[in-house]
Order: structure tokens, then sequence, then C-alpha cells
């Protein structure tokens, strides 16, 4: 690739490179050889034009700077037109830049010193590319902005100049995508080629433009250029390019707008197929417009080196590839296509398939054969990635069933095959394996063993048959000889089990007797004739099929429908039917005793039911039957006994009455039918039927008497009556009818009365007159009650209506009605239920005032000094439920819901009331009650203020001073409650006293309290919720410290060790006083238990004492203990090993306090002082 720059009013020709042209390698672009940047200027109204290696034309309008990458430092070769020069300018940092200038031309003073040409001065380059050698020829790809360092873009801004004094300076990159630089040089352009790669700089130092681009393209590779109308150029005077009128000019015009990076990504990735993805980036233009795109993704496959194809175009950010190769190294990229205009190409992203099962392996080929045997081999198939393992060789044994077996596996890749059969086909196919899995079968070849094919068998010849076999004979071959040995194979076909011919028999034998056959079968056989040489084709087929066999008895002989001269006999099929489904069934008959009697044949024929008629009465038939098919006639079934019935009785006589016939009850007799078989074993069935239109007769008798007595009639009435007798058989008929009248009685049951309401202490009961049944009613008898233990006679006589009045009201009550004549009282009535209306309450009772509510409510507090509880006994409702309640206090009316308690309040304290009260419900308000007089209490005393006296780790003590808003007097105790941790207040204290001590608390905890004062008037309000902490604890007082001397002037001190508390660390401060020192001095603080002390004196007396300290973590605090008591050691010079017990001082009888133990007098005086002060405090208080 060569780089050509032209002016705006002259064109130059440029003949098409040479062959020997070396395309730009891809590691260069990459930046994995050395590289530098190198910028090139492009001035306003000029056009920097790069050719591609098949000929296209990239055209970049000025003003603009375009970088090239420079692999080995050395400078692009710009061919200029006549009378321009290309000249190279270094700034300070480093950056080189080749600008196009005239000939006489130079850099006016105004020109930035950074870019002085005094830098690095280069000849102009006036030779044509073709005229360098090949291998100096360096080829300079346009640079990316990834790829350049970000102190090599260009950092200053010139103001803008003609293009006759300066050539002004912009930020703007342009370069070409790989694949136009790996596509070769067409020879000849049918049509014009629209290719402009652009990048935009994400920098911030850059900038993006927008200009219009003029190419043209001719068709042999030349071309011609005119700057746009902003260029300030026209298109033809003086240019090179115009003495060729006679060539075509095509123009190509792009408006740039924006630049897409892209991002590669691959996934997926199966042995055949692969996931592509990738994201973009758009960068507006100065329109503020993205333009439409269209991605194009690219593949190769072999190397870097390799041609890329294009296997997708479309606007998705992902597609599959497919119908890849496996184990195989793949190179894709991706590239741009925004409006007609394709962009660069993304970085390659190399990924590999994985492996695969062998491809489809040829098949085998045949190598050598024989009469019974043939040689195979087979080419190996593309491994795709995994090392073939084995090879499967498979066969159909000649049997062309398209079933095959495995013959062969291993490694070889030949097989020979042996004891096949002379001129007989057999059909092979061979697959190969590897790690990854088998690959499929390859195509079936057919080879042939070599040998005359001998005469076709004759079938076999059926002998005799069976049910389970058959006797099968055949001849011996004409063409074989007496000496030759023959051998017969017979091979039988059963469909039930599949089609494939099994070898039943195979031996020198002409005959076979088949055995172990299914009955009624059909089977297909063929005869196979071997010899020592050859082997027959199979014979025809011979069908034969074997005999039914004798079939089982009929099972489950049932006889139905039995009367006295037939009955019907049915029964299944026998469970062995021979092979055979033709069945001709038999049912033979014998009457009375077996021994005596003979079989007769009732029925022959194919139905499993028959109707035996014109049979005797009262008989014992005895059946059995059999079945007959081809094969002969089965067993006859088990004697089956069955007898008829006997027939119906005759007509019975009319019934007649038997004595006086009363008013309720009569008694009927009647004569039987004629004698029969069985009239001891005769029912008689006695029914009867009112006179009335619409009756319908009923069974009053049915036993085996010829005498009833029939009761529950009515006096006075008719009745019809007729009877019939049965026996097993069934009913006989009916006889004639007859009817009876009944004598008159008392009168029936009265109808229900009906009550009428006229309040709800009165109601009217009337009833209507009962028709008596031939006898007058003298009179009417009404019973009235609560309930029916408690009826009593409230009226008697002839009226059909009675009042009753003082009844209660919402009561229930009860009542009925009896008729009465001559011959004597009927039955009562139904009972008929009554219930009085409803009014309204009665007084209320009980009323009265008490000290606590019923019914307390946590939101509301009572007191007795402004609240009055109200309780009272719950009224009869009179039968509607009470509603509500109304309570009278002076001028005011409370109403309340339906309880028996009520709180008034907002009232005065020590005040006088008057309160009645009276119930309601639906049907009005009750009367009042008694006036109730009561009296409030004075007002509580108000809660005290709580104070903490003292706080201590694990004690707290409050105090609380008196209220200034309440009088309190001497009886005046004190409630003081806690939250516990269920956030729930206790008491802890109750009493008089104003202090009170807790112990026993947690240190650094917060202590939620609440006080409430209690006098006469009742408890108080409880105050609002104080808050108070607990301090921490200092660490304890640790014992007296060992000291242990060592080597020389050094001794070690050791002291006990104290645990981390609530997590808090734990220090220790070693002070130690000697010689004439009167103050401890510290020499240890830290964490440690032990301390080593070195530089001592010899011969004096040294004091040592230990405290903790405890840091607070949250606090940052440092809180310290007390001192240990002191250790005492004197340090002695011994030639033996030195050893110091420390021991705690003490002081001697008679001599000087030590300050330890002045100090602890001290506080043994002060805390004995304290203690006696609290003691009288508390007796003060």
């Amino acid at each position: 690739m060569f780089v050509t720059m032209m002016m705006m009013d002259q064109m130059l020709d440029l003949p098409p490179p040479l062959s020997n042209e070396v395309p730009m390698m891809h590691h260069m672009i990459n930046g994995d050889a050395p590289q530098q940047v190198i910028l090139v200027q492009v001035n306003p109204g000029e056009t920097f034009t790069i050719r591609t290696e098949d000929g296209a034309l990239q055209c970049i309008q000025g003003p603009a700077e375009v970088p090239m990458m420079s692999p080995n430092g050395s400078i692009p070769p710009i061919h200029v037109p006549p009378g321009y020069v290309s000249q190279v300018l270094e700034d300070n940092t480093g950056v080189r830049r080749v600008v196009v200038t005239p000939h006489s031309e130079c850099y006016p003073p105004s020109y930035s010193p950074a870019l002085s040409p005094s830098h690095h001065i280069h000849p102009p380059y006036l030779t044509h590319p073709h005229f360098i050698p090949a291998s100096h020829t360096s080829y300079y790809p346009p640079v990316s902005p990834g790829d350049m360092p970000p102190h090599q873009f260009y950092q200053h801004r010139l103001p803008p100049i003609y293009p006759e004094e300066i050539i002004p300076l912009y930020n703007v990159s342009t370069f070409m995508g790989h694949e136009e630089y790996c596509k070769p040089p067409p020879k000849k352009l049918k049509q014009p080629v629209e290719r402009t790669g652009l990048s935009q700089v994400t920098s911030p130092l850059s900038s993006s433009y927008k200009n219009t681009t003029t190419c043209t393209t001719t068709a042999n590779g030349y071309g011609k250029s005119h700057s746009s109308p902003g260029g300030g150029g026209g298109g033809g005077g003086g240019s090179p390019g115009n003495k060729r009128p006679d060539r075509r000019q095509l123009y190509c015009e792009t408006k740039c707008e924006s630049v897409v990076i892209l991002t590669l990504q691959v996934s997926n990735v199966q042995s055949r197929s692969a996931l592509v993805s990738w994201t973009s980036v758009s960068v507006s233009g100065s329109s503020g417009r993205v333009p439409s795109c269209s991605y194009e993704l690219q593949l190769k496959d072999k190397g870097r080196d390799g041609k890329y194809k294009v296997v997708y175009s479309g606007e998705e950010l992902q597609y599959t590839l497919t119908d890849l190769r496996p184990a195989t190294d793949y190179h894709v990229r991706v590239s741009t296509v925004c409006n007609s205009m394709k962009g660069p190409s993304s970085d390659a992203r190399a990924f590999t398939t994985h492996s695969a099962p062998p491809d489809t392996p040829l098949p085998p080929r045949l190598s050598h054969r024989t009469k019974s045997s043939l040689t195979l081999q087979w080419k190996p198939p593309v491994d795709n990635g995994s090392k073939i393992t084995n090879y499967v060789l498979e066969w159909d044994e000649g049997k062309k069933n398209s079933i095959f077996r495995e013959y062969y596996v291993g490694h070889q890749r030949h097989c020979k095959v042996m004891g096949l059969c002379p001129a007989v086909g057999y059909t092979f196919r061979v697959a190969a394996l590897n790690d990854i899995g088998t690959s499929g079968f390859s195509t079936e070849v057919v080879f042939n063993t070599t040998g005359s094919l001998p005469q076709t068998s004759l079938p076999p010849r059926l002998a005799q048959a069976g049910p389970s076999w058959v006797t099968l004979e055949w001849t011996r071959p004409n063409s074989c000889s007496n000496e030759e040995v023959v051998t017969y194979t017979l091979e039988m076909q059963d469909e039930t089990k599949g089609l494939d011919f099994q070898a039943v028999y195979s031996g020198l034998e002409l005959n076979r007797k088949v055995e172990t056959l299914k009955r009624n079968t059909q089977y297909k056989f063929r005869l196979i004739t071997c010899s020592g040489e050859w082997r027959s084709a199979p014979s025809s087929l011979l069908v034969c099929k074997t005999t039914p066999d004798r079939p089982g008895p009929p099972v489950n002989p049932a006889v139905n429908a039995v009367t006295y001269h037939s009955f019907c006999v049915t029964w299944e099929p026998p469970q062995d039917d021979g092979g055979s489904g033709d069945l001709t069934y038999v049912l033979e008959i014998s009457e009375g005793n077996l021994e005596e009697s003979q079989w007769v044949t009732l029925y022959r024929g194919p139905e499993r039911k028959h109707l035996c008629e014109d049979l005797k009465p009262a008989t014992s038939y005895s059946l059995r039957l059999s079945c007959v098919n081809v094969g002969g006639q089965s067993l006859c079934s088990d004697d089956l006994t069955v007898r008829t019935h006997i027939p119906p009785p005759g007509r019975c006589q009319p019934p007649s009455t038997v004595g006086n016939v009363k008013h309720k009850e009569m008694t009927l007799q009647w004569d039987g039918p004629l004698c029969g078989e069985e009239s001891e074993n005769v029912e008689f069935s006695l029914e009867m039927c009112a006179m009335e239109e619409g009756s319908e007769p009923t069974e009053v008798y049915c036993g085996s008497k010829t005498e009833c007595t029939v009761g529950n009639l009515l006096p006075g009435t008719t009745y019809r009556f007729q009877v019939r007798a049965a026996n097993s058989a069934g009913y006989g008929p009916y006889s004639e009818s007859v009817e009876i009248s009944t004598a008159a009685g008392p009168p029936g049951q009265c109808s229900p009365p009906a009550i009428n309401v006229r309040s709800h202490t009165c109601a009217d009961v009337t009833w209507e007159n009962k028709v008596s049944s031939g006898i007058d009613i003298s009179e009417y008898r009404l019973d009235w009650g609560r309930d029916l233990d408690s009826l009593e006679l409230v009226y008697s006589g002839m009226e059909t209506c009675f009042q009753i009045s003082n009844l209660e009201a919402s009561a229930d009550y009860c009542c009925r009605l009896q008729a009465v004549n001559q011959a004597g009282a009927g039955p009562y009535s139904d009972l008929v239920m009554y219930r009085t209306p409803a009014a309204a309450p009665d007084v209320v009772s009980g009323f009265c005032c008490v000290d606590h509510p019923l019914n307390p409510t946590d939101n509301e507090p009572f007191s007795h000094s402004t609240c009055l509880a109200l309780t009272w006994d719950e009224p009869h409702c009179n039968g509607a439920e009470i509603t509500s309640y109304c309570i009278s206090i002076g001028d005011r009316i409370f109403t309340t819901r339906n309880e028996t308690c009520h709180i008034i309040r907002d009232l005065l304290p020590d005040s006088e009331y008057s309160l009645q009260i009276r119930a309601e419900n639906e049907m009005g308000p009750g009367p009042f009650s008694q006036i109730l007089t009561v009296r409030t209490r004075p007002l509580p005393p108000s809660p005290p203020r709580l104070e903490c006296a003292a706080v201590g780790p694990q004690s707290l003590k409050l105090r609380w001073g008196f209220s200034s808003r309440s009088q309190l007097t001497d009886d005046t105790t004190y409630t003081l409650q806690m939250e516990n941790r269920n956030q729930r207040f206790v008491v802890v204290y109750r009493g008089s006293s104003h202090t009170f001590k807790l112990q026993r608390l947690s240190e650094s905890s917060q202590y939620r309290f609440r006080i409430q004062a209690v006098s006469e008037a009742g408890e108080g309000p409880f105050s609002e919720t104080y808050t108070f902490s607990t301090t921490k604890s200092l660490p304890q007082t640790l014992k007296a410290p060992r000291v242990v001397q060592l080597e020389g002037n050094a001794c070690e001190v050791t002291w006990e060790s104290i645990p981390p508390m609530r997590g808090d660390r734990i220090s220790y401060v070693l002070q130690v006083l000697g010689g004439r020192d009167s103050d401890y001095k510290q020499v240890y603080k830290g964490d440690e238990t032990s301390f080593q002390l070195s530089g001592l004196q010899w011969n004096t007396d040294y004091r040592v004492r230990v405290f903790a300290c405890r840091r607070c973590v949250d606090t940052l605090q440092e809180l310290c203990g007390s001192f240990s008591p002191s250790a005492h050691f004197n340090l002695r010079r011994s030639d033996a090993t030195l050893a110091v017990e420390a021991d705690i001082t003490r002081v001697p009888m008679g001599k000087t306090l030590t300050d330890e133990q002045f100090a602890g007098l001290i506080v043994f005086g002060v805390a004995s002082l304290s203690v006696l002060m609290a003691f009288l405090l508390q007796l003060l208080i």
C-alpha cells in the first residue's frame, strides 16, 4: 500500500501498485512490533487519498490530521504533485508530522516554535514508490485512537490562516479496517467502489468533524479529485487530470456523522457451532443524529494469513456460527456499515472449536475373497480433534434381513471374515470410535464369496399333523452323489414370535417331528441343504397348520326364571376351547332319580342358553352340559339339580263377620280355596277399602289363619273387604268383595283451635263445629296452660269461641280441644302453641355505685375523683331484647349499650349527684328506677419528680421530691416501676420512703423508670419516663507482683492477668520505687503480664506495684483500677544462682507504718464514717 496526497487544483495520475508490494502485516496494527506514530497534515482545500490493495481509494478532505503507524520509524512515501515538497517536523514531545507545501514556501514567523522546521528536516520524497526497492518499502497503516499514546495527540490549536501562508492542524484521526489491506487489487473495476473508513478519537482533546469528501475512481485505477465548495477551489483549471478528457469520472459523496466502536465476544463454543456477540458505542456527529448501522461478521480458519469470508450481514448484535469444523482454530471480526459506508473492523477474536466424534468413514473395500472368507480394508476418517481408538465392523451374516451384528472391534483398519458359505452375498458397514463418541456407520456394501450356486432345495412335505406337533419329510437332491455328506437345516417361522426363521433341526435325516407347537396354529417351514463346499438357498415355503384339541366342559351352568312349568338354563364357554372357536353345546336332562331315569338330549347348538318348557310342576330335574368341536366331544360338566315350582292357589270364599260389629273394630272370617298339593303353606291377604270416592285398598291382614280382627275404624262408616290366597308360586285371584258398616261411637278428633291476639295480656280462641258420626255433640272442652303438663280446663259448653285474659307478656302458652256426645268423649285435637307479644322492660333493680369498674379499659384511666362506676341488675325484657339503658344525672341523660355497668366521666371532684336508670327495647322505654345519691372523691396526688442521687456500675440510687400540685399527707405512698426486657413496667418499690437503691444491675446499661403517688383519694397518674444509665466497672485490684532475679543486675516482674471486660481490652501499668526516690516511676504500660527490669543497683531496696486499665472501645476512655500491694526486693551479689522471692512488706510491731498501711487506715476510717452518716440519714428520713 502507498500513500498519495493531491492538491485541490492539481491531479496526479497514479499507476497501479507493483506486484511485489508487501501487504501490511497484522502484527503492525496490533502493536506486536516496535511502532511509531507519524501525523500527516492535510491543508484546507486539499484531499488526502489512500489506496488499498483492492484498488479502492479512501479520500480525506482537509483540514485534517491523519495519524499513520510506522513499523520501523521511517517516513511514509508521500507522492506530491509538481511544485510541492513534503517536509517532516518534530515537536518537543517527539511527535513527527509530515506537511506538504509549495516548493518556494517557508513557514512564517508566527508558526508555533514547538513545530519549528529546524528540529528535523528530511529531504522530500519525490520518487514514486515503484522505483523504491521492495526490501526497503515500508507500509504505514492508519492508526486508531487506541493505538496512539495520549501525549502524542496534537495539543495546540493555531488561529486560521490562508492556505498560502501556513497549514492549520486539526486533531482528526482516520484509519482503515484490516480487511481493506488484505484484499488484492482488482484488474478492472466494472462499477465505482464506495469504501470509506471513518473513526473518531474519543480523547477529550479530539473533536469530530463534518465535511464533504469527493472521491473519483476510474476503471483502470487512476483517479481525479475535486475539492468541495467549502475548500474555495474549482474543478478543472490547471489540473493534470484535465489532460485526459476521454476518461470517465465517477464520484462518491459521503457525509460523516458518527463512528461505531465495536467490542467482540465469542461464547458457547461447541464442536460445530459458536455464538458471536458484539456491542457498539455510537458517537454522534455535529448534527447530533446517529445513523442506522448494520454489521458484517467475517470468519477465517487458516490462521492470521487466511482470507476472511463474510458469514453474516444484518442489524443483530449476535450471530450463531454453524457448520464449523471440530478442533479447528478460527478468527472472527466484525465491522459496521453506516449509510452504505463500511467502517473499520474490530480486533480479530480467536477461538477453537471442541473435539467431536469422528466423521462417518467411507465404506470398506474388498481386498481378497475366497469361497469361505472375505478380506476387507477401510480408510480412517477425519478424527475431529480426538485420536481414533477403535473401529467397529458389522455384518448381516448373509441373511438379508437388515439386522447387523458386530464382527470385529479393534484399532486395525483391515479384517478377514472367515467361515462363510460359497457364492453368498454379505452386507458390511464400518464405524469409528474416539474418546468423544462413535461416528455414524458407513454406507452398506455387499460382497460375495466365490463358488457356484447350488440348485434350490425342494420344500419339505407334511407327513402328519397333531394338536402340538407336525411331522415333515423331504428328499435328497438329485445332483448330490451317494458319497457326498449332505446336511439339512429345517427353519420355522412363528408369526406370533416375529418374522425371523429359526432353525428347529440340523442333521442328516430326511424327516423330522417338530414338537411343542401351539394347537390350531399356522406355521411356515423352509429347507436349506448344505454340503462341504456349498450351501443352497432356502427352499420355497411350506405352510401347515396344527389340528385343534378336544375342548373342556362348559363352566358356570346356572338356572333362572324358574316357574311351575319351565326354567331357563345358561352357561359359559369352556376355559379350554381346544384351539377352535367353533363349539357346539349339548344340554341333557333327566327326571327324578339319576339311577332309574335316562338322560335325554334337550338342546344341541351354538347358543349358551336354553328355555326348558312343558315341565311337570313341583318336580326335580338333573341337568348336564358338554361341547363338541373338530377335535371331539368334551367331558360332561357337573350335574345341576333344579325343581319346578308349585302352581298358585285358587279363589277364596268372601269374608263374613263374627259376632257384633263395634264402632271401631270388627272380626272377619273366610274359607280357603280347594285343597291343593301344598295347602299347609298357604297364606291369606285381606284388603279393606273405604266407600268414599278415590279411596285406595289397604292390606289389613297377611297370615295363614282364616280369621282376623280389624281395628282403628271410624264409627258409622261402611267398608269393602276382599281376600286372596298365596303360596310359593304366588298370589291367587281375589274373592268377591263384601261391604260391612261399623256401629255409632264418640265424636272424632276436632280440628286445632285458632288463637287471635288482642294484646300482650288477652287472646280470643275459636274453633269449628265438629260433625259427629251418627250422634250430635253435647259439649266442647277447652284446655289451656303454659305447657302440656300444666293444661287445665278453662271452658266447657256449646260455644265455638272463648276469651282468655291475664296473660304474661312474651310468654309461651298451649291449648287443645275435645268434643263429647252420648257415646263418650272424642280424642283431643292437636296441641296448638301460642306466644304473647313483647312489651317494654320492667323496672331496673340493683342500681348502685362500685369502687372499681367491672370492665376497665386501658385507653381511658379511671379516677374516683372525676368518674363514677355504676352497675345494676338486668330487668325482665318482656320478650324483646334490651337495646340500651338511659341514666339520668341532673339535667343530663347518658345512653349506654346493652351492658349492666357504665362509667360516667368528667365529673367534678368531691361533689354529690342524684342518678336514675331505665331500660329500653324495641317496644319502648321502661319506668325509671329509684333515685341513687352518690358523691365523688377528692383528686389523687400528682407524681413527684424522680432524680438519680448516686450512680455505680451495678447500682442506681433514686430519690424523689414532693409535688407542689397537691397536698400530701402522712399516709401517702409511692410506687416505683422499672421497664423490663419485655418493655413492660414492673414494680420495684412500693412504700412511703423518698429514696430507693437498685442493686445487681448491668454495667453501662440504660434503665427506664416511672413513679406514682397513692393516697386516700386514690392512685395518682404516673410520671413521665426517666432514663438513667449505670457506669462502667473499674478493673479489679491485682495481687502483689512476683519478682525473680535474673543474671546480672536484672530481674523479671510478673503479675496475674484479667480477662477482657465486655469486649474492652485490659492493659497493665508497672511502677517502681527504688533507692532514695520518694515517688513511684512508671516503667511499663502494655498488655503483657511480665516485664524485665534491667540496670538495677546492687544491694538497693526496690518496691514494685501494678494496676490494670480498661480501654473502653465505645468512649475511647481509659479506666484505671487501684494499685496492687507493693512487692519489696533487694538485688544482692552472689556466686550461686540468685533468686529473690517477693513478699509483701509487713509492718513490725513498734515500728513506723509504711505508706500502704497508712493509706489503708485512712480508707477504713472514711468508709466507717460514710456508713455511720448513711445510717443517720436513713433514720432522719
